[in-house]
């Protein structure tokens, strides 16, 4: 029997690696406009990594993608560092997440704009129904960390949350958390 190398690897303490994983990185310049007042931050400033990988074909159904998302702690006047958020472009298509590292809040919203918050930590574990928004927000002062399982036809829909944005934002303010709702 021939024993191999895994193609992907995760050290918990790290991130996926393998040659067959691929990352991106999301600087300031890119997500301004996820912000409510953008300010002037670096623009090369990185607001979070993402670490992506897939065994097979990514679009047969019953493939699984697996993947790492790393949230810097950094703030754009005041408002805590978040993901861009997206629904699945395949509304049937649930997703896992799990928390690693650091603290925050995976913000959920229904397609008639209900708006909620769960925490993650360490250990976090946070089914996403394919019917919900979702989007990662870092409440911490290190880097959060949240590994994600999903099927590979579930594809992303970002146009959909700009039209109908997530209903509240996240501040911190002298340590504490303050959510304001999104007036229209």
């Amino acid at each position: 029997m021939k024993v191999m190398e895994p193609k992907a690897i995760h050290d918990f303490d790290d991130v996926i690696k393998g040659s067959e994983v691929t990352s991106s990185s999301k600087s300031y310049k890119d997500a301004k406009a996820f912000y409510q007042n953008p300010e002037d931050l670096n623009e090369d400033t990185i607001m979070y990594d993402v670490y992506h990988y897939t065994q097979g074909d990514e679009q047969q159904s019953g493939n699984l993608n697996w993947g790492l998302t790393v949230l810097y702690p950094v703030s754009v006047n005041g408002e805590c560092n978040m993901t861009r958020g997206h629904w699945h472009g395949n509304r049937d298509c649930a997703e896992f997440y799990f928390g690693i590292a650091g603290e925050g809040l995976l913000m959920l919203m229904d397609e008639q704009g209900e708006t909620w918050a769960e925490k993650v930590y360490p250990g976090s574990l946070h089914h996403i129904d394919g019917k919900l928004a979702h989007r990662l927000i870092n409440t911490g002062d290190t880097a959060m960390k949240v590994g994600a399982c999903w099927p590979c036809d579930a594809g992303h829909d970002y146009d959909a949350v700009v039209k109908q944005p997530f209903g509240y934002r996240v501040y911190k303010e002298d340590k504490q958390l303050q959510f304001k709702k999104v007036e229209d």
